[in-house]
């Protein structure tokens, strides 16, 4: 199992998570929603790049990168670190990795 894989994973369990802390915390809907789809997708990515399939790697880059952008306005707006700048900052090692693993397997 490589790097891009324990990254997708943890990062779609994280999401995961944080949809339902959401969710039992501040009765966000939203949070559970958003949260279990994609930390859903990312485990589902992950599943598909152990069975060697490159796609499951690029879905997870997307997924990744959309949910950076999110968090990002939403770090923006609250200017608080808990939870969008921690999910900033997780998206951002969580897609360079990504982006990394996808630049080896083109070379």
């Amino acid at each position: 199992m490589n790097l891009g894989i324990i990254a997708t994973l943890a990062y779609g369990i994280i999401t995961l998570i944080g949809g339902i802390i959401g969710y039992v915390t501040a009765g966000s809907n939203v949070s559970l929603f958003s949260g279990s789809i994609s930390g859903l997708l990312l485990i589902f990515a992950a599943f598909v790049q152990i069975q060697g399939e490159t796609w499951g790697l690029i879905l997870a880059a997307v997924v990744t990168a959309v949910l950076l952008v999110v968090f990002a306005f939403r770090l923006a707006k609250t200017r608080k670190f808990m939870p969008a700048g921690l999910m900033t900052v997780l998206g951002m090692l969580t897609l360079a990795v990504i982006v990394n693993q996808l630049t080896t397997l083109r070379s």
